[in-house]
């Protein structure tokens, strides 16, 4: 066995679950609150055209993820409107939301850089190696020597599994969405929470979205998310609705992610569409399988009207 090979692998496999993982943190924060974001993908793109734009005019990469995450949580504000506000169908504001927000990515960065075949290069973020951890064998590289962004993705795993499990703030949020009629007469806010929720939910994927162009590939192009929203939606079912169950999917899913790279450049007999499928194709046997045996809350996708109490 080629360690080196395997080890290159994995330490791919880590970079590429990292975007997933902020975009299904940000759907179980969304989910725990008893809505159902599937606009993912256009919350990923436009925060990755934001914290493009804003790196490129800077050079400051931190500064773009910022701007990233909140430009993720301004067009989630819609959807939080529609949905918790009137009341609207959460399916439907959710695919609007896929086909606006990379429209509106799209015709910004036209407007900006005008309609060229070159493509604008920003300036990527720099790993940090953690001085010690970072020498101890095959782990030190694997998990102490990646982007500040990696580390901060990790660090959020184990607050969110401590935040719902440990604290009463926790508990409160996860009633909003199991049953919220319950938990307005227990004199827990359900529309405010739902809002926090929703901005939670566009910060981490506007997060996730410009992760991907400071930290993973230093430009913007139309479909640069590819359907990662999708496959992070499925890493939250497949994860049970846990930080810890969603920790372990992405990182099946970015394994089999970094593996079709791996694939594509080791053969050319078979054509590389077929191995570009793989993740995807695990995303719907997750589905099929763990799809219809699990519930989430109970108030999932179901709009709340405070007057029906």
């Amino acid at each position: 066995m080629n360690f080196s090979a395997v080890s290159d692998l994995l330490i791919s496999a880590v970079r590429m679950a990292t975007p997933l993982l902020f975009v299904a943190l940000a759907e179980l924060y969304s989910e725990r609150a008893g809505l159902v974001n599937i606009g993912l993908d256009g919350l990923m793109a436009f925060g990755s055209l934001v914290g493009f734009l804003v790196c490129f005019w800077t050079g400051n990469p931190f500064l773009g993820v910022l701007c990233g995450a909140l430009g993720g949580v301004l067009v989630n504000m819609i959807y939080a409107f529609c949905t918790v506000t009137l009341g609207a169908q959460q399916i439907v504001y959710g695919m609007a939301i896929n086909i606006f927000a990379p429209a509106l990515a799209s015709f910004i960065y036209r407007i900006v850089f005008g309609v060229s075949s070159t493509l604008a290069q920003a300036t990527l973020m720099k790993t940090v190696a953690i001085p010690v951890l970072k020498d101890i064998p095959f782990l030190g590289k694997l998990l102490f020597d990646q982007t500040p962004m990696v580390y901060v993705v990790y660090l959020l795993v184990i607050v969110t599994a401590i935040y719902f499990n440990r604290t009463k703030s926790g508990l409160n949020y996860k009633a909003v969405g199991e049953y919220p009629k319950a938990a307005e007469t227990m004199g827990i806010n359900v529309v405010l929470h739902k809002y926090i929720a929703c901005m939670i939910c566009g910060f981490l994927a506007g997060m996730g979205g410009a992760y991907l162009t400071t930290c993973y590939v230093n430009t913007y192009s139309d479909g640069i998310v590819a359907g990662r929203g999708f496959i992070a939606l499925a890493a939250v079912i497949f994860g049970r609705w846990s930080a810890s169950g969603v920790l372990l999917a992405c990182l099946l899913f970015g394994f089999f992610d970094a593996l079709q790279l791996r694939l594509q450049v080791g053969t050319d007999l078979i054509p590389y569409q077929l191995f570009q499928m793989i993740p995807y194709v695990m995303t719907l046997v997750a589905l099929t399988v763990f799809g219809s045996k699990i519930a989430g809350p109970k108030a999932n996708g179901k709009p709340y009207y405070r007057e029906e109490r």
